[in-house]
């Protein structure tokens, strides 16, 4: 039987999560993980490449991603290019350590995305209008 599975953390507040790599690391072991489908990791300050790589590497199925507000690099977006295929949406609203090199892997090779929210970024426009010739149908929120 095919399992839907979402995982959605809230922290009460931006800066007292207390939801860590190693919490991430554990999760990615779960049985179900492979059909996962949507992860919503906003404002979770106390996560990095190392989480949220080892996640999204077990998660063939993933279609949204909300990473915003956290201190992910092109590391997690380069895991993400390379994990998700069927990847639909992702929010990276204020990841401002990503960088045009882990947007251009992420349009490249997640054909089925979509939407892709970057308010908040550092990204030059330049980039961001390179991404539409890439990949004309995206909707990238600014």
């Amino acid at each position: 039987m095919n399992c839907m599975m979402f995982i959605f953390f809230r922290p009460r507040s931006r800066w007292s999560c207390q939801i860590t790599d190693a919490g991430l690391i554990r999760i990615s072991y779960a049985k179900c993980i492979g059909n996962l489908t949507s992860i919503s990791l906003w404002g979770l300050t106390g996560i990095t490449d190392e989480g949220v790589v080892q996640l999204i590497s077990r998660t063939r199925s993933l279609r949204h991603l909300n990473v915003g507000g956290t201190f992910i690099t092109d590391e997690s977006l380069f895991a993400i290019a390379k994990s998700c295929p069927k990847m639909e949406t992702i929010v990276l609203w204020s990841c401002r350590h990503v960088t045009k090199n882990g947007l251009i892997a992420l349009v490249g090779q997640c054909l089925k995305l979509k939407s892709m929210n970057v308010w908040g970024t550092r990204v030059p426009v330049e980039c961001l209008n390179n991404l539409l010739i890439m990949s004309p149908t995206l909707q990238i929120k600014i």
